[in-house]
């Protein structure tokens, strides 16, 4: 049996660790799939649970040189540390000193005779290893995992840099060996400063990253501290405050004006409007009353609820949003393959170079100053960091926007192929309309009253789940009729349903199903009638007699019209597909503005429709909310459907909208289009810089004077990190 689990890690800090990692864990026996998040720092693991245990996979992940920090919760994100702050700052300090000391006199500032480093070699030399070793301390956990992932044959940044400074540090203290030994001139052969100033921009570089992370989970831990701690219930007609932990299924919760729903239930006394714009994006009040959901969370601005607890901790809306949002952070966009497979031959062929280099140097007559110096420096200029940060940065800030306005995206890719789209097909019923629809005629061909016929019909309709059967439903309501027992209900997708009450065998669907039975129609110029009036066509039937003909009327939804003018204006087709009349259709089409129509089609045949679409070359995104629109969602390259749809067409699209806006289709193709372009313009910046200065730090224009120092490299690296996430944060905001 497959199992996931999401483990949190530590010690990753570049693209090159979690694509070590990741190849790692998908050589073990028993891994089916592992996706390495480096933002979010966890990896998503499929295993099979018979083979291996967490205990085990925690063990993998520890002889790959890194550290599992147990399961990941998104409530123990790592956000702002005020004592991260405070020692980056005395680190700061630390480092402008030891400038001072090592290079003041070289531009004129005034320094002290004791530390002037050619009347005062010995007292120099002491003092630029006092100061560096708080470097080499700080720094511990970069050479701890470069040393690791060396051995693990995964090497990183870390590597790179670990080498760099090892480096360094072993030449200065073979240099203060001389210096101690009389020999002064070595004096000049120090690198201690650039050690530690290596250490210090690396860390620059990540405490910025950490920082630029930590704004990217905002969104994720805003819904995670939406739902308030406690909870007021009802039991016995007395109030008690409890916390959210104790609220059980059933409980009976209490909402005053000012407070926040607790738990996702229904309304069963009382009327308010409430705020969801944390889940939906939308700023206008809802107004909800008996009979309708709320969600945890909701903030309650005017009335008294009682609600029933019907999903709590896990279940409710915000926990499986929070879940999908962390799970689609954990997978990757087709776009960011590029840099994991640039990545991982990367740091060898840096590692290569920079020894190659060394070795002709060397050969060249250079001295061993210069060899070493170059050798270090193209180490560290070379370290991939903007490349590790170029996709996962923008996709999960990209997904944080998408959450905030209320468009859930299951899977990373799709922000990369929602841009793509050129062909989008709707669902009618419930997607192009509200699905709210009204009983507009009846044409009764049986002795029965029209209320007992209806009255069969709702009955009948109460056990379905299609958006026709609120129509009938609500007829009863209105009319104070009770409730038939039904039994041997059978639900037919694209045809109908079928149903005993009081032993006699009712069909109820559209036209098709008279087909289906064998049942000849003698009335279909009042079906002609009724479908060109914009009627969807309910025919009710008892043991092979037709008793009547309903006509059922839909509201178009709002936004319907502007969202396909917009489409086609960018050339993007718009294509109707339903299990509707052909007439029905075709008007509501006419009213929107879709011109191209696909009526009278079953469920199977909607997912046949899209893989022919597909077949074509088009990429087809699908907009659907019922059980029958599912097959076609999953066909699709992108299936969309409503918060309001039914489970099962949730559970098949990759998109879900909370607020149930057709406009968010256009939003989330714009949000797309940027999201792209920001990470072409991030990897085009990475793979520049790179491609620039490798060759300087190589002294390939060392002829014209123009060479590169392993403190100048560090600075480079951090500025390259820096400029990735200024334009990611500028996607942020474009998206706003």
């Amino acid at each position: 049996m497959i199992k996931k689990i999401i483990l949190a890690i530590d010690g990753m800090t570049c693209s090159s660790c979690s694509n070590g990692l990741e190849k790692y864990l998908q050589k073990q026996k028993g891994i089916v799939n592992a996706s390495v998040n480096l933002v979010m720092a966890n990896v998503s693991i499929e295993y099979e649970e018979t083979i291996l245990t967490q205990k085990n996979l925690e063990q993998f992940v520890k002889e790959a040189g890194f550290k599992s920090l147990g399961l990941f919760h998104a409530s123990n994100l790592e956000t702002k540390s005020k004592n991260r702050k405070i020692t980056f700052f005395l680190f700061s300090l630390l480092a402008i000193l030891l400038m001072y000391v090592s290079m003041g006199h070289m531009i004129g500032l005034p320094t002290f005779s004791f530390m002037n480093m050619h009347l005062h070699p010995l007292s120099y030399t002491i003092t630029l290893f006092i100061l560096t070793i708080p470097f080499l301390i700080y720094g511990f956990d970069i050479l701890k995992n470069g040393y690791k992932n060396l051995i693990h044959k995964t090497p990183n940044m870390d590597t790179l840099v670990g080498i760099g400074v090892l480096s360094s540090m072993f030449y200065s203290l073979y240099s203060m060996y001389q210096i101690f030994q009389g020999n002064f001139s070595y004096v000049e052969e120090l690198y201690f400063e650039s050690v530690a100033i290596v250490i210090f921009f690396l860390k620059l570089g990540r405490f910025l990253d950490r920082v630029s992370k930590d704004k990217t989970k905002d969104a994720i831990q805003k819904l995670v501290k939406i739902t308030p701690d406690y909870a007021v219930i009802k039991m016995n007609h007395i109030e008690k405050q409890v916390t959210i932990d104790e609220v059980k299924k059933g409980d009976i919760v209490i909402s005053k004006p000012g407070e926040k729903i607790a738990v996702d239930g229904e309304i069963i006394s009382g009327m308010a409007h409430l705020d969801e714009s944390f889940l939906t994006g939308e700023s206008k009040k809802s107004n909800r009353t008996v009979g309708e959901k709320v969600m945890a969370g909701s903030l309650n601005y005017d009335g008294y609820l009682e609600y029933k607890a019907e999903k709590i901790g896990k279940e409710s809306t915000v926990s499986e949003i929070v879940r999908l949002v962390v799970e689609a952070s954990n997978t990757k966009a087709p776009i960011a393959k590029v840099a994991d497979t640039v990545s991982g031959y990367f740091v060898p062929a840096v590692m290569l170079l920079s020894f190659i280099t060394f070795l002709v140097y060397f050969l060249l007559g250079y001295s061993f100053h210069d060899a070493i110096s170059t050798f270090v420096t193209i180490l560290v200029v070379a370290c991939p960091c903007s490349l590790g940060l170029a996709t996962p940065l923008a996709i999960v800030v990209s997904e944080g926007i998408c959450a905030s306005k209320g468009i859930l995206v299951k899977k990373s890719e799709i922000l990369e192929n929602a841009q793509k789209v050129n062909t989008i097909v709707f669902d009618k019923t419930g997607t192009l309309t509200y699905g709210t629809l009204k009983i507009a005629e009846v044409i009764n061909y049986s002795s029965l009253k029209e209320t007992d016929l209806l009255q069969l019909v709702g009955s009948l309709e109460s056990k379905s789940t299609h958006p026709i059967s609120k129509a009938f439903l609500d007829y009863l309501t209105e009319y104070h009729l009770e409730i038939l027992t039904v039994d041997s209900f059978e639900m037919i997708n694209g045809y109908g349903i079928t149903g005993n009450i009081n032993s006699q065998k009712f069909v109820i669907g559209n036209a098709k199903i008279l087909d289906r039975y064998g049942i000849s129609n003698p009335y279909l110029e009042d079906e002609k009638r009724l479908s060109r009036d914009g009627n969807s066509l309910v025919y009710v039937v008892r043991e092979k007699e037709i008793l009547a003909l309903v006509g059922v009327n839909d509201i178009i939804r709002e936004n319907s019209k502007e969202v396909v003018s917009f489409l086609a204006k960018n050339k993007i087709e718009t294509i109707m597909l339903t299990g509707d009349h052909q007439d029905t259709a075709e008007k509501i089409a006419k009213e929107i503005g879709i011109t191209r129509v696909i009526a009278n089609v079953l469920p199977s045949e909607k997912a046949t429709m899209i893989k022919n679409l597909k077949a074509e070359n088009y990429f087809v995104m699908m907009c659907g909310d019922g059980i029958n629109d599912s097959p076609a969602l999953a066909s699709s390259d992108i299936g969309v459907s409503f918060h309001s749809g039914t489970d099962i067409a949730m559970d098949a699209s990759d998109v879900i909208l909370m607020n149930n806006d057709l406009h968010h289709i256009i939003e989330l193709m714009n949000i797309s289009k940027k999201t792209i372009r920001t990470i072409k313009q991030n990897l085009f910046w990475a793979f520049f810089y790179n491609s620039l200065m490798i060759p300087i730090s190589m002294g390939l224009l060392r002829f014209w004077g123009i060479v590169l120092n392993p403190m100048i490299a560090s600075l480079a690296m951090v500025l390259s990190s820096f400029s990735v996430i200024l334009n990611t944060l500028r996607l942020r905001k474009n998206l706003r």
